[in-house]
């Protein structure tokens, strides 16, 4: 019932619904050990799981992620009139680790963007992924959106694509050029593609990056190996790259161009601008190690000048 109303009255994602499912489930089976039932549950109990998920060595943002996900249970047993109380109420989280977002440079974004265009078996998988990149680090998508994208947002080359977000939620991003571009070659071939298959009476897809999988479009588990073949392809290091941390390059390079902060958590679809003032400390980590790396005072630059440490630090 709860995961019924989550995605029926707020409309949330199934990435989203999948992870309270998880998340619930092994509470279940932490309840089921001491012959618990979801209805007997006190505060104590939930403390008492927390503790447990501690011991288990699991990270605090998975902790928090989990607190989450009993509270808004109970919360909705609350509302539902199934408990007259919320056990997880007043409980504390772990809070989540202020880890600043992983950020490429520009040229490394350009390394990606120019490999992207090489990299694949055929012509229509080269202009297929240099679509996928273009369109991901000019509009700073969230994977999800953009591989479920339907290919009727992108017709009649638009100067801005109508993204629906989380929640249901729509907002509207500006295409680059570059992406204009790439996004009418990507349509051209796939759509002759698709005229084929209804030459054949096959079905056609609905999706701007189709797939013969059950979701019919690309998956973002193929996206993310792609990314990484693309990384390789290009020089980049491919740990470092991964389609999300496209989207804080987006943002982080808008902001370094001088970008409003407003404007930018609108493209992102951040329902919070906290949210989005991340990617200002960000600036602030790589202003600050330019200075220490390159001032003519800095005792960095001063010592790598002098040639008692190396480029790397050593």
């Amino acid at each position: 019932m709860f995961l019924e109303a989550q995605a029926a009255e707020l409309g949330a994602a199934t990435n989203t619904l999948l992870a309270y499912g998880r998340d619930l489930k092994d509470f279940d089976a932490w309840l089921a050990q001491r012959s618990l039932e979801f209805d007997a549950v006190k505060r104590a109990h939930v403390e008492e799981y927390l503790v447990y998920c501690d011991a288990q060595g699991l990270a605090r943002s998975t902790r928090a992620r989990r607190l989450s996900a009993v509270k808004q249970l109970y919360r909705f047993a609350f509302e539902e009139g199934l408990r007259s109380d919320n056990p997880a109420l007043q409980i504390s989280g772990p809070g989540q680790e202020k880890r600043l977002p992983k950020v490429l440079s520009i040229e490394e974004v350009d390394h990606l963007l120019e490999a992207a265009r090489d990299h694949g078996r055929n012509q229509a998988d080269r202009a297929r992924n240099a679509c996928l990149m273009e369109l991901l680090y000019a509009t700073g998508m969230r994977v999800s959106e953009l591989v479920g994208l339907p290919v009727m947002a992108a017709r009649g080359d638009p100067r801005l694509l109508l993204i629906l977000g989380k929640g249901g939620k729509e907002r509207m991003v500006p295409l680059s050029p570059d992406a204009r571009d790439a996004l009418a070659t990507w349509i051209t071939i796939r759509d002759a593609t698709e005229e084929a298959k209804l030459a054949r009476k096959q079905q056609a897809s609905r999706f701007l990056f189709p797939s013969r999988g059950k979701e019919g479009h690309l998956t973002r588990h193929r996206f993310y190996l792609l990314i990484k073949e693309i990384a390789m392809a290009g020089g980049v290091d491919p740990s470092k790259v991964t389609p999300h941390t496209l989207r804080h390059a987006f943002a982080t390079h808008l902001l370094a161009g001088g970008a409003d902060l407003r404007a930018i958590q609108t493209m992102l679809g951040h329902a919070d601008v906290a949210t989005t003032e991340i990617y200002t400390h960000v600036l602030e980590a790589r202003l600050s190690q330019l200075v220490l790396d390159h001032h003519p005072l800095s005792d960095t630059a001063t010592r790598k000048a002098s040639g008692k440490i190396s480029s790397d630090g050593q």
